[in-house]
């Protein structure tokens, strides 16, 4: 069974971050300093640099190049319920749960007793979160007992030979000889897309961006009738949710393939499932390579600041 994640990581961290400055009555032009939050929020610096990018997004920070990120905005002034941002009861355990995983902090195999005693919660709360991360696909219960990390979290060459796989089964689901139009899907995508492009890629949360794109590509393999098909989109779907608290998202490379769904739209509709295939591949070909860079790039940024950090003593202060 497939369940859509309901927040991610930068969408939480950001949400912490809004109430650390509120709770210091922080006021516009304060330095915000990722390591000194890290700390306060118990994570890596990861997932608060995704936090703070999302707030730039909306505003609420701005960086400032060699200098670094400060509020662009008086805290008390920030009205969290207007932000894409929420926190339920257990948010702050599944958020550093999760980036234990993300990080390797927890080891490939683990118990729910060391767990228990690490983070300090009653088993009832460990377990419903373990159960979502298991049902997003984090995490596997292992025979008998224990729960194991999957291996595809922390491979970022499986994150791209994923895209070669739907570069395999997405083109070939097009062509399936049982293929038939779904009307309403079609025109719930279209839908979509255009509302996208007239605004929602700078509005939207990130996990609402790939649950639109996610859908998009499901829809499509559904079509081909083809179960052995649909069930592994799903599959490479729910693999794929992961590696998103992880990547970066570049909302205007989203314009363009925005675009080049519609395109695929039109193809199919116009009988055009050979163009409309070949169309696919070099889709898929094109964002692979592009999100292959964008990995490599984060790589070489993360090697930079641990080489900085052993050259100084990072501040305390906010």
């Amino acid at each position: 069974m497939k369940t859509d994640i309901t927040g991610a990581l930068a969408d939480q961290v950001a949400a912490k971050i809004v109430d650390i400055a509120r709770t210091r009555s922080l006021r516009a032009g304060d330095h915000l300093r990722e390591e000194a939050l890290a700390s306060e929020l118990g994570l890596s610096r990861s997932p608060v640099r995704r936090g703070l990018a999302l707030l730039a997004e909306h505003g609420i920070v701005v960086k400032e190049p060699n200098r670094g990120i400060f509020l662009a905005l008086d805290a008390h002034g920030i009205d969290i319920s207007k932000l894409p941002f929420g926190v339920d009861p257990l948010e702050d355990l599944y958020l550093r749960l999760a980036d234990d995983c993300l990080t390797e902090e927890l080891r490939e195999e683990f118990y729910e007793a060391e767990l228990l005693r690490r983070y300090d919660v009653p088993r009832g709360q460990l377990l419903r979160v373990l159960t979502r991360l298991a049902n997003e696909g984090m995490i596997s219960r292992k025979p008998g007992q224990g729960w194991k990390i999957n291996p595809f979290v922390h491979d970022r060459e499986a994150y791209i030979q994923s895209y070669r796989f739907r570069m395999a089964i997405e083109p070939a689901a097009l062509l399936e000889p049982a293929f038939r139009i779904d009307k309403a899907g079609f025109a719930k995508a279209r839908k979509v897309q255009l509302e996208m492009l007239e605004g929602d890629i700078f509005k939207l949360p990130r996990p609402m961006l790939f649950k639109h794109g996610s859908e998009f590509h499901e829809m499509l393999v559904r079509c081909s009738g083809n179960r052995f098909f649909i069930e592994a989109m799903e599959r490479q779907n729910q693999l794929r949710r992961f590696m998103e608290y992880k990547a970066a998202t570049n909302r205007t490379r989203l314009i363009r393939q925005c675009q080049e769904h519609l395109e695929m739209l039109d193809l199919i509709e116009s009988g055009g499932r050979d163009h409309a295939a070949a169309f696919m591949r070099k889709h898929l070909d094109v964002v692979s390579k592009i999100k292959a860079r964008e990995e490599e790039q984060e790589e070489a940024e993360l090697h930079g600041e641990r080489k900085a950090s052993v050259r100084s003593i990072p501040e305390a202060h906010f």
